[in-house]
């Protein structure tokens, strides 16, 4: 068991940016086995002034006090159609963007199992104390609503396995607001696991800690290897049971419901514009592209005619670069639908996903995929599928001689 925990400690030491002391901290919440004298390093007193100099370089800077964050939804309801229906009721959704949509509050005692310093303080403007507070507990886990918040679930569709499915949309994820911070960059807050969505067909709109603790550990790993990707900022797990098949045999299973707060600069896929195109919503469609290239591809001149075009390149080229990355560090997407490609070209939505052992080209990281068409062989063919698929959502809003090009 000590080389399990060893291995988890420096799996989230060098995933999520911990310092040394928090790690074990959290092992010994985890594993009895971890309290044992192996912690003499992390108690010496030369690692724990540098461990203390490097996070509180800046700490007069931080916000202490969660009160004091603030997001905003101001720009996205402004510049995008909301769903004139409220609540989480499932339901086909027309001519909007986002719909409206409260969390639902994990039930039983809320804990804190993991968090990242390098999101919490570098990219949220917060005192990594703020995380051990039991405002931080309700706010990360959809219990209570930040500042600004005016929580939504965006509407996409997606080709799933090769096959367009119609519409899809968070299911059980809640969009939080923007955060704008210190550096000047815009991040939009999500969470996932918190509770269902009009999106969320047959599904709970719950998330558990074993898909919980991947996606968190995973997100941050890939930042660390250099691979563009969303990022976590923490995992709050419950008491509360949720049912799993996890291999779809038929053995259903409670397990322990959790919620993971995480961020991109963006949450807008391919799907996202396959949707309107596909339910000829085409006025729709243009204005999501107009405010995607003028928030996130500031180098397009949105008086240019051709900016349509020079999008879809943008894409084609960043994206066909995220893939090359993917392969250099051996990951691969175990769900590469179009509703889980980002038109920012980051990695999101670790659902299944693997890292290669060793070089195997028919490597396949999810259970599901009978016919390999996630294999780590097939992601550049894929992509170029999904790319195919972006250029077919585009054509409503092309000109003849553009369609040709």
């Amino acid at each position: 068991m000590w080389s399990t925990c060893t291995a988890l400690v420096f799996a989230l030491v060098a995933a999520s940016s911990f310092t040394p002391a928090y790690v074990l901290e959290l092992c010994q919440n985890i594993s009895p086995e971890c309290h044992s004298d192996h912690n003499t390093a992390s108690n010496s007193q030369s690692s724990s002034h540098t461990v203390k100099s490097k996070w509180t370089l800046n700490a007069s800077s931080l916000m202490h006090d969660l009160n004091q964050f603030r997001v905003s939804c101001k720009k996205l309801l402004e510049a995008l159609p909301i769903d004139k229906d409220d609540g989480n009721f499932v339901r086909t959704v027309k001519n909007c963007i986002f719909s409206k949509s409260i969390p639902t509050p994990l039930k039983g005692p809320l804990r804190l199992t993991a968090a990242s310093k390098d999101v919490i303080e570098g990219i949220l403007d917060l005192d990594a104390s703020v995380t051990r507070s039991g405002d931080f507990l309700h706010y990360a886990s959809g219990g209570r609503l930040l500042p600004g918040s005016v929580p939504l679930a965006h509407r996409y569709g997606g080709h799933q396995f090769g096959y367009w499915a119609g519409q899809l949309g968070d299911g059980r994820a809640h969009f939080l607001g923007q955060y704008s911070n210190k550096k000047g960059e815009v991040w939009e807050l999500q969470l996932k696991g918190s509770g269902k969505t009009p999106y969320s067909r047959s599904g709970d709109g719950r998330a558990v800690i074993r898909s919980s603790v991947r996606e968190f550990l995973c997100s941050e790993a890939m930042h660390f290897l250099g691979v563009p990707t969303s990022r976590a900022a923490s995992l709050i797990v419950s008491e509360e049971p949720v049912l799993r098949d996890q291999f779809y045999s038929g053995n259903v299973k409670a397990e322990r419901g959790a919620v993971v707060l995480r961020l991109a600069k963006s949450w807008f896929r391919i799907g996202s514009l396959e949707i309107l195109s596909q339910s000829g919503e085409i006025n729709l469609l243009r204005k999501l592209l107009n405010f995607v290239i003028d928030e996130h591809f500031p180098f397009i001149n949105p008086d240019n005619p051709e900016k349509y075009l020079v999008f879809f390149s943008t894409v084609v080229n960043e994206t066909a670069h995220l893939i090359a990355q993917w392969m250099s560090v051996g990951f691969a997407h175990g769900v590469c639908n179009t509703d889980n490609f980002s038109l920012l070209s980051i990695t999101i939505d670790y659902g299944p996903f693997g890292f290669m052992e060793s070089y195997n080209p028919n490597f396949i990281p999810n259970t599901s995929d009978d016919e390999g068409r996630y294999s780590i062989g097939a992601q550049a063919n894929v992509g170029l599928f999904n790319l195919e698929k972006l250029s077919v959502a585009l054509i409503p809003v092309l000109t003849q001689t553009q369609q040709k090009q």
